[in-house]
Order: C-alpha cells, then sequence, then structure tokens
C-alpha cells in the first residue's frame, strides 16, 4: 500500500492511554466515532506534546478504519496570546 492510499480526517483528543496512544473523536467526517490512535514518528522524533481537547489531523488506512495515526497537531488559539510587557531600565 502507498501513502497515497491512506485516508485524512480532523479529529479531537478525547483520552489519552499509555505509550502514546490516545482516543480520537473524528470531527471532519459525518461518522461522530472514536477511533484508536498512535503517534506518528515526526511527532515522537520532535517531541510535539498533545493532549486531551487538542485537534489533530489523523491518517487512517482504507483497510481498518478503526485505527489511526496522528500525523499533525492543529493549532488552535482559545484565547489570544498574553501581550509582552517591555519595562524600560532606569540608568
Amino acid at each position: 500500500m502507498a501513502k497515497q492510499d491512506s485516508i485524512r480526517a480532523k479529529g479531537e483528543i478525547t483520552s489519552a492511554l499509555s505509550n502514546g496512544t490516545f482516543n480520537v473523536r473524528l470531527t471532519s467526517t459525518t461518522l461522530d466515532k472514536d477511533i484508536y490512535c498512535i503517534l506518528s514518528g515526526k511527532i515522537r522524533k520532535n517531541s510535539i506534546r498533545v493532549m486531551p481537547g487538542d485537534e489533530v489531523e489523523i491518517e487512517m488506512s482504507p483497510y481498518d478504519l478503526t485505527k489511526g495515526r496522528i500525523v499533525r497537531r492543529l493549532k488552535t488559539f482559545t484565547t489570544p496570546p498574553p501581550k509582552p510587557t517591555h519595562r524600560r531600565l532606569k540608568k
């Protein structure tokens, strides 16, 4: 099976399991189901942290739609980042 044969979808991590495995609820498809996902090698290699509540992009095989691989953590900003506070130093 080539890399082009995979199905990509977006989802939200619902719970963290052991050894870099997660339950993910799909949000980009009409099916609202939880699937079992593992972290891809690049996410492990670059030490990207994923936690429950994060939006992720997953990749699934067309042969087994109950398992997937997390390939990207999507950036979601719920609150604006804090403004930097610069103070002038007194001489």
